[in-house]
């Protein structure tokens, strides 16, 4: 695979304003301006505050890959989709077949619901065909409530052959502790270098293969949470042929 990278982590914060410039730059930006994030706060309006500035690496990484290995017209899924800006710029990049999973029942007042399939559902227990899509997508997901083995096949069930499994999740190579943390009602787990190689190693079980290199080196600890710190890694796995 060369340079191409199946797995790279987020170094400093610079990397996170850069992204969300690019995002900008690209008419794809859909996190609240300072202005209307006041206006939000004040509750002058009531429409789903879409994205996070912190996710700007994850999603113009995740966008990027699927802008260079996925067709305009073909499938797409992402779990985990409410409040998910990387549907919605997938949309507004023209990518006119995708569906988004969540179980938070306010999926329904998600934008453009005329062009974009929402699905209430466990994104672990879909009710969606075999081999339905051409890439599956998740940023910051599947940190919460793991279950490696549930995500794992039916992540495999889910693509079609040589199809993209694109992920985000918390990192550090150390293992950070989480323990009785509980997030969006769910575990949270800040994975570590050794549970990566683990993972990686039994997706293989499952057809699925990193699609390039992986790099799992760090230089700061840009995150900040529940007075946790660490970073993101963006991984992509590709399903045999």
């Amino acid at each position: 695979m060369g340079n191409v990278l199946a797995m790279k982590v987020l170094q400093d914060k610079l990397q996170i304003s850069k992204a969300r410039q690019e995002l900008i730059k690209k008419g794809i930006s859909f996190v609240d301006s300072p202005l209307k994030l006041l206006i939000r706060r004040l509750k002058l309006i009531s429409s789903i505050a879409i994205g996070d500035m912190l996710k700007s690496w994850d999603v113009l990484s995740s966008l990027d890959f699927v802008e260079r290995n996925v067709q305009k017209n073909e499938s797409i899924l992402d779990i985990g989709c409410y409040a998910s800006e990387l549907i919605v710029a997938l949309h507004k990049l023209g990518y006119s077949n995708l569906t988004g999973v969540d179980l938070n029942v306010n999926l329904r007042k998600m934008p453009y619901q005329d062009f974009i399939r929402y699905e209430i559902n466990d994104f672990m227990r879909t009710s969606f065909v075999d081999a339905s899509f051409k890439a599956i997508t998740s940023i910051s997901v599947i940190e919460h409530g793991f279950d490696e083995e549930l995500l794992l096949k039916e992540v495999s069930r889910l693509l079609k052959p040589s199809g993209y499994f694109i992920a985000s999740f918390d990192y550090w190579p150390e293992k950070i502790d989480t323990k009785g943390i509980r997030l969006f009602g769910m575990d949270w787990n800040i994975f570590s270098k050794d549970e990566i190689v683990g993972f990686i190693a039994k997706a293989a079980g499952y057809g699925l293969l990193p699609a390039g290199d992986i790099m799992y080196s760090v230089k700061d600890k840009p995150i900040d949470c529940q007075e946790k710190q660490y970073t993101f890694a963006w991984l992509v796995l590709r399903k045999l042929a």
